[in-house]
């Protein structure tokens, strides 16, 4: 882009005003629909492995199957972590891998090594679920449910038939979890006496109802020219269907289920609690898929939500922690430095142009040079997060740069008596190939920040790239439009030469340095080495501490612990917590969320 384009700029005006009409109209329509979230994903590839093996103690399951299928996968290539949880039969152990692992050779490398195992672990258990996680981490929005007129197996069973079907259906939601509340469970409770009676046992009975109740394929029939998938069907669709199950004792007679005990329809054991300010609420919580955004999902939610509530009078749904009200501050905050640096920058540059015209000129190459930038976030799948707004506002003051030495020369050759127009071609030829120059050294600067390897890389990748499009935007700006608008909207200042009080100080500054060489050069010596010391005295961390307003606590009970010690302590800490005046609400979740949905 060296003079000889400016020139051609300059002599054809409209297909570059064409030209920049719409990169700042797909610019600005880039920048509406990009997605808003508190930083880029952490693609971590990670894999679940899920054993379930009814009535298992949880030191059963971690000596029996737990430990096996950790010590089965840790000699897998790129693992860095694996955590296990452990409750009553049930086993969860999650697999994370290095970045840059494919997820799904690492699902498959998971099935091989537990598959090797399989016949080491108890043959009570259902069979192994291995699967890929897609959701990226604690839920962002987190909601209590009350209602004065509903139980809590009523609400539980709301949340997880209803709220969490209808918030599945929400592009972007990977999975709704509740916490606190019961789970619906059909008891069967036999009668000792009626089975010795009948001669039955309640293993018999038991076994009977696994081969009942359930529907299984029976093959094809034809109907005429058509053909007909046939099934048997055998499980209970009520529980009085249930009830009359007929259960074939000694001798070829049978008995109804009834008749061998009680079958209720009612709530499993409470394995888990939640509470809000220490009163115990049924609460579910929302996790985003990858690549959603936060805010739109968390939109999208409250937005069904509202919809839920009209049609349930019932019931009082209240929001209890939310992610993306930092996401949300941490965008308007980055926006209003980003207008704080443009509008300083721009009153710098009138306080060395003191032309109103070319300062105006110069502004302009900061929404020409970001609006086009946002296009290529938007090609590059990239959202409008923390990392990103802050390179923006990084480079808000280094986007006017090649447009204020474009103008200034022109400036200067005008108060040489040069028309604007003649300025304006000798100008640009004249210093085209050092803002070529300059761009490109600022460029070869970020572009490899792009490439960084490891969890930084995942952060700054958007970064690199992001600051890297906006600065090539600017040397476009400032080598094609610039030198155009300068042309045809600069008024001639007349054959003068004007030096304000600053700059006549500093070029008694610069002769003064120029005289004494040795003593500039000692002193700029001296400055580099004293701030080289001084970096061991900064602190190191690889994100800056942000205060969101809300802290977790987590407290573990040793091995045995019932859930009513658990929730004692939970209460005293609440008590604790709740004492401090900046503290507004307490939520508390006791034992493993259950999904929803």
């Amino acid at each position: 882009m060296n003079g000889n384009i400016s020139a051609w700029a300059i002599r054809n005006p409209i297909p570059i005003i064409v030209l920049f009409i719409f990169l700042t109209a797909a610019g600005w329509v880039s920048f509406v629909n990009l997605r808003i979230n508190n930083g880029p994903d952490l693609d971590i590839p990670a894999v679940m492995v899920t054993v379930t093996q009814p009535g298992a103690a949880p030191s059963e399951m971690e000596t029996q199957i737990t430990r096996k299928i950790e010590d089965s996968v840790a000699g897998l290539g790129n693992v860095i972590h694996i955590r296990s949880n452990v409750s009553d039969g049930l086993s969860t152990t999650t697999i994370e891998f290095e970045f840059g692992k494919n997820v799904d050779r690492a699902v498959n490398d998971v099935r091989d090594a537990v598959t090797k195992i399989r016949s080491d672990l108890p043959g009570g258990i259902q069979e192994p679920t291995i699967s890929r996680i897609d959701g990226i981490g604690a839920p962002i929005v987190n909601y209590a449910i009350t209602s004065k007129t509903m139980t809590d197996e009523e609400i539980s069973w709301l949340v997880d038939n209803d709220i969490g079907r209808l918030l599945l259906s929400v592009h972007g939601v990977s999975q709704v979890t509740r916490s606190g509340g019961v789970n619906r469970m059909i008891r069967v409770n036999l009668d000792p006496d009626r089975l010795m009676a009948l001669g039955i046992t309640a293993d018999e009975v038991n076994k009977q109802l696994k081969m009942i109740n359930v529907n299984r394929p029976g093959g094809r029939g034809t109907i005429g020219t058509a053909e007909q998938s046939i099934r048997t069907l055998g499980s209970a669709h009520t529980v009085e269907e249930l009830r009359d199950t007929r259960i074939v004792l000694s001798g070829g007679r049978t008995a109804r289920l009834a008749d061998l005990g009680a079958v209720d329809d009612g709530a499993g054991e409470k394995r888990q609690l939640a509470r809000l300010n220490g009163e115990p609420v049924v609460a579910f919580g929302v996790v985003r898929s990858m690549g959603a955004s936060e805010v739109d999902v968390a939109d999208q939610v409250d937005a069904k939500l509202k919809e839920f509530l009209k049609e349930h009078s019932n019931v009082e749904i209240k929001l209890v922690s939310s992610q993306t009200i930092f996401a949300h501050k941490s965008y308007k905050a980055a926006i209003e430095a980003l207008l704080i640096g443009a509008v300083l920058a721009v009153l710098v540059v009138w306080w060395f142009l003191r032309d109103t015209r070319a300062t105006l000129i110069s502004a302009a190459a900061m929404p020409l040079a970001i609006l086009p930038t946002f296009l290529v976030m938007q090609i590059s799948g990239f959202t409008l997060n923390n990392i990103v707004m802050l390179g923006l506002s990084l480079v808000v003051g280094v986007l006017v740069d090649d447009a204020i030495v474009e103008i200034e020369n022109i400036v200067r050759h005008m108060r040489m008596g040069k028309k604007p127009y003649v300025a304006s071609l000798e100008a640009a030829d004249e210093i085209g190939l050092a803002v070529v120059a300059t761009t490109l050294t600022i460029m070869a600067v970020f572009v490899p920040v792009a490439f960084i390897g490891g969890i930084p890389g995942q952060y700054f990748a958007q970064f690199g790239l992001t600051v890297a499009a906006a600065v090539f935007f600017s040397l476009v700006v400032a080598r094609l439009l610039t030198p155009l608008m300068a042309a045809y909207l600069l008024k001639s200042h007349g054959e003068h030469n004007v030096d304000g009080p600053l700059m006549t100080r500093y070029l008694a500054l610069l002769n003064w340095a120029l005289d004494h060489r040795r003593k500039t050069v000692a002193a700029g010596v001296a400055f580099f080495v004293v701030s080289v010391l001084l970096v061991p005295l900064v602190p190191r961390d690889f994100i800056p501490a942000g205060d969101r307003s809300m802290t977790t606590l987590a407290l573990e009970l040793p091995p045995g612990a019932t859930l009513q010690e658990t929730d004692a302590i939970a209460m005293a800490a609440t008590r604790i917590l709740r004492s401090r005046p900046e503290v507004t609400s307490v939520y508390a979740s006791i034992g493993s969320p259950t999904s929803a949905g």
